[in-house]
């Protein structure tokens, strides 16, 4: 067994997938309409699906807009340089809402970023020690 994917409910997909391909770099993996069903289905990642996890956009048409519940956390993406990731994100319009530095009770560095619908993601700044535990 493995995981697939993530699903996140999205209010406009074309500024979501601006968001995870052009500020994220993934790729659009594949897209579908459901006209009878009135709603998109939209794959990104930064590898295939057959070998990664990715995560699922989907874009109810009647839908502007959704609360994000109480249970849901995060996305956690690793990164090389949380610093530079926070920066680059930055550059190219993107909200970050927690700056990288150490996670509190930890040495792990860590940031966080939101995406156009509110969903937090999560840089991890990889490193060669033990601790890369996620708050």
């Amino acid at each position: 067994m493995r995981i697939l994917h993530t699903m996140l409910r999205v209010g406009d997909l074309d500024k979501s997938l601006n968001f995870y391909t052009e500020v994220l770099g993934m790729k659009l993996l594949r897209r579908k309409d459901y006209p009878e069903g009135k709603f998109t289905l939209a794959f990104v990642g930064y590898g295939e699906e057959s070998e990664t996890a990715v995560l699922e956009l989907t874009h109810n048409w009647d839908t502007s807009s959704y609360d994000i519940g109480t249970g849901y956390g995060h996305i956690a993406i690793e990164v090389d340089d949380a610093y530079a990731a926070c920066d680059a994100v930055r550059a190219k319009g993107g909200k970050v809402v927690r700056e990288a530095g150490a996670m509190k009770h930890g040495t792990t560095v860590i940031a966080f970023v939101e995406d156009p619908d509110g969903y937090k993601i999560e840089f991890i700044q990889k490193q060669s020690g033990a601790d890369t535990y996620s708050a």
